[in-house]
């Protein structure tokens, strides 16, 4: 039995599906399948909205623990990180009841991100974030290297 055009040809499908659409036949539709994808466009924005919180809080906790390595590149991603949340959640407002736990959950991943990029230890960094949420989508908000205390 051949697989289906979902299958074989993701892209030959949506424009299939949308086509049906257009012209109001329901009856042709593959419906498990727009069920499917509908919902995970859902996943992905949610997904979207805590990788750019992660890559946010990544930087902010760069900047704070490894001051001596700061950079305009780094100063750069943590304003396009701020400017690209507050673009996502303008285009999809119904994201901002997430946000709260998309922000705890990203610092987990904000962190993996700094050892990765920094080569410092885990201990270095705070078990909770250090910032509320407010303080890191502020625009003016860096925060101080005085007040991260490094672990021996």
């Amino acid at each position: 039995m051949p697989s289906s055009l979902y299958e074989t040809d993701f892209y030959a499908w949506t424009q299939e599906q949308a086509g049906l659409l257009q012209l109001h036949q329901w009856e042709q539709l593959d419906t498990v399948h727009l069920i499917e994808e509908i919902e995970a466009l859902g996943r992905k924005e949610r997904q979207e909205l805590r990788n750019r919180l992660a890559i946010l809080l990544g930087h902010l906790v760069k900047w704070q623990f490894q001051p001596e390595n700061r950079s305009n590149s780094w100063l750069g991603t943590i304003r396009e990180q701020r400017i690209q949340i507050k673009l996502l959640l303008e285009d999809s407002p119904s994201l901002k009841p997430y946000l709260e736990e998309a922000f705890l959950a990203a610092y987990e991943l904000g962190v993996a991100l700094a050892i990765r990029e920094t080569q410092l230890g885990e201990s270095i960094f705070p078990e909770a974030c250090p910032y509320t949420l407010s303080e890191a989508l502020r625009s003016n908000f860096l925060p101080d290297s005085s007040s991260s205390t490094r672990n021996p």
